[in-house]
Parts: structure tokens; sequence; C-alpha cells
């Protein structure tokens, strides 16, 4: 077989066991990977690039950072705040959704989504309310507030990574152009009419690891503002990476550095805290993307889009497509999965048409993120369903009208602020 070939064969074998889950996301990326070396589409050294890729650093700096943050109890009382400000149920699923956004931006979305789930069924016990209308605006907030900056999602850093290859990049707040204005609309249709499309069980939901909220009461006080002001001055860093003359991933770097020498986060707690399967994903399809690259195939594929929208298709057309595909497939397989098929794709569409490729792959990202309307899309989706005692239409029901949300939004804020051809 042609390197063209198999690289599309790949392509198709990745897309049908992401969807299908049949094997881990990690395992797929790997055989790819290995697949692409043992046939020679790909050298060693261009296989395995992807894991000494800086943003794979970064991954694991923040996973780190992050990990003390959630560690010493610091993401729990942070996620307590709600019940200072909120009396009534719309006013609570407002103070959840704003909370769990705004640390979503700065953390992991699913890390966020994980430490905020026993707080709010704590809170769900206190004030009467059913936990099941509180825990699905939760994790919509989560993937909203995810699309915030560069490391809400690891999406967005693919994103990132595939902009560098070409001589781009961007900024630490620049997916938040299009995210926080989402995440506000989704915060006050929930306060407003969404809240009727919201389920309300007669039970909690089954009884899980959630339920039982964990005890920081011995972590001293002073681990607890180490890591909140770590993780601010390490984000401050990151915003003013050019001024300082300190790359991205090196602030992270120091920061987990500081954290672990220092005693706040164990050597072994930073350790557990790293996502592998995150670090296999990113490295695996990194490579199957440089074989769309090398081969030709991405350009094969950008070639057949558009000779089916037209050598001629206007801007708004691409965008809609792109945003309708990436919606689509969100729902059906991990939303970082989604980005990770997606990117080198969209890469080879923009430079086929000429188009801005930083516009075209933030469209891919804030697609990927509209993962609302079924309990697969993203982990957390999945971290609320037993609690929750929720079933699939309930998913549905309630997140369908936020893709419809987040997918209009998209249309209208993206050519303004992305536009295709500046």
């Amino acid at each position: 077989m042609s390197p063209i070939a198999i690289t599309l064969c790949l392509l198709l074998f990745v897309i049908i066991l992401f969807v299908t889950e049949k094997l881990p996301l990690a395992v797929t990326s790997m055989i790819a990977l290995m697949v692409l070396v043992l046939t020679g589409v790909l050298t060693p050294k261009e296989g395995f690039a992807g894991f000494v890729d800086t943003n794979l650093i970064l991954f694991v700096a923040m996973f780190i950072i992050g990990g003390a943050f959630f560690e010493t109890g610091m993401a729990n009382k942070v996620g307590g705040i709600v019940t200072k400000f909120a009396r009534t149920e719309r006013q609570l699923i407002v103070a959840v959704m704003l909370v769990t956004g705004i640390m979503s931006g700065i953390l992991s979305n699913t890390g966020t989504a994980a430490i905020l789930i026993p707080v709010v069924i704590g809170i769900a016990s206190k004030s009467g309310f059913s936990r099941s209308r509180l825990l699905l605006p939760l994790i919509f907030a989560a993937a909203m507030g995810g699309n915030l900056s560069i490391i809400g999602a690891p999406g967005n850093l693919l994103g990132k990574s595939a902009l560098e290859q070409i001589g781009q990049d961007l900024s630490f707040f620049e997916y938040g152009y299009v995210g926080l204005p989402i995440l506000l609309i989704g915060t006050a249709f929930f306060a407003t009419i969404g809240h009727r499309f919201l389920p309300s069980k007669q039970g909690q939901g089954s009884e899980s690891i959630y339920d039982k909220a964990p005890d920081f009461s011995k972590v001293p006080a002073w681990k607890q503002k180490m890591s909140l002001i770590v993780m601010v001055l390490t984000i401050i860093a990151m915003i003013f990476e050019k001024q300082i003359g300190i790359k991205f991933y090196l602030s992270g770097c120091i920061g987990a550095l500081i954290l672990v020498a220092t005693s706040v986060i164990s050597e072994k707690q930073a350790y557990a805290s790293i996502d592998m399967q995150t670090l296999f994903v990113y490295g695996g399809t990194l490579a199957l993307a440089k074989a769309l690259s090398k081969t030709g195939a991405g350009k094969a594929i950008a070639d057949t889009v558009i000779g089916t929208l037209g050598q001629n298709a206007s801007p708004m057309v691409l965008l809609a497509v792109i945003l309708l595909l990436s919606c689509v497939m969100t729902n059906f397989m991990s939303n970082f999965g989604t980005a990770a098929l997606l990117i080198p794709i969209s890469i080879n569409i923009s430079q086929a048409m000429g188009a801005d490729p930083k516009a075209v792959i933030v469209a891919t990202v804030i697609g990927a993120s509209l993962a609302f309307a079924t309990p697969i899309g993203m982990p957390a989706n999945m971290m609320v369903f037993a609690p929750g005692g929720y079933n699939f239409n309930d998913y549905v029901k309630a997140g369908m009208p936020m893709v419809i949300i987040g997918y209009i939004t998209s249309l209208i804020l993206l050519p303004i602020l992305f536009p295709f051809y500046p």
C-alpha cells in the first residue's frame, strides 16, 4: 500500500475506535503511531516527536499544579463560595455555573468537575434542592469554561500546537473571545427559560464516590494558600509570556517544581495527578497529524471537502460546515478525540482555500467543546450520570438547546473575531 493509503486507512481505523471506544483512546492512538513507524510512513524520530513536544510538557506541569489545588482542598474551598450567594434554585444554578466555568478556564475542565460534584451534592442535600437540577448545569459550565484559555481543555493545546507548526500562535485568553460569551449566554439561558429543561428526579440518584466529600481538615492552611499563590503566579506568567521572555511550558514547569519542592503536593500525588491517557492520545494523534501532512492525505481530504462545497464556497458556508461536523462528532466521541482528528484536516482545508488557519482551528476547537447532548461527549458528562440519576434523554433534552446556543453564538462571533479572510 502507498503511504497515503496507509494513512487514510489508519485515520478511518482511529475514527471508528474513537467513536466506539472498543479500545481505550490511548491504545488506539499508540497503535496508529506504531503502524506509521513500522510501515515506514514516518521515521521513529517523526513518530515519537509528539512526546517531546513543548505543549505536552505544559500538560504535565499544569496537571501537577491543578493537582495541588485539588489535593490541598483549595478548589473545594473556592467551590464552596456558591453557598454564600445563592438563596433560590436559579441563583444556585447561576453561582454553580459561573464558579465552575471560571475554574475550568484556569484548570482542567474535567478536574474542576470532579472536585465540584461532591460540593454541589452537599449543597443540594443541605438546601433541599434536587441534585439532578444542579449537576447538569455544572458539567455544561465545565465544558464551556474550558474554552476561556488555552489550558482549559486538552483540545485547546492541540490547536495551539498545530498553529505553531505553521508559524502562527494563540494568546492565553484568545479562545475566550468566543468561549466567555458562550458561558455567559449559557448561564443566562439556564437562569431564565433553560431551567425548565432540567430533569427533576424523585430520588437522589445511586450512591457514588461523589457522595463522600473528602476531608481536608488536616491539610495545613499554608499549603492551601501556597497552591493558590503558585497557580495565580503561573497563570500571570503565561499571560505575560512575551513581556517576561519565559515560554508557557517553562512557567508551568517552574510552578510545578515549586509545589513539589515545598511539599505542597507530594511526589506520589504529583505523579497520580498526571492524566496519562491525555499524554498518550496527544503524542499518538500528533503522529497521525504528521502523517496526514507528510503523505498528502490531509490535502486529499481537504480537496474532497472543498470539491463538495464548491471552490468558491462562501466563508460562512465553510464555517457552518466545520462547526457542524465538529459539534456532531464531539457528542458521539470524546471532545479531545474530535479535536485531535479534525485539527490536522482543518489546517489542510484552510491552506487549500487560502483561509486563515487560526480562524479554522478556533472554529474546530470551539465546536468540539459543545459536547452537551450525550453522556459520552466528555468525561465529566459520565461523572454525573449515576449520582444525578439521569438517562440518555435527560442529556438530549437539557443539552441540545445548549448545543444550538453555542453553535449560533459561534456562527455570529467567529466571523467577526476570527475572519477566514482577514
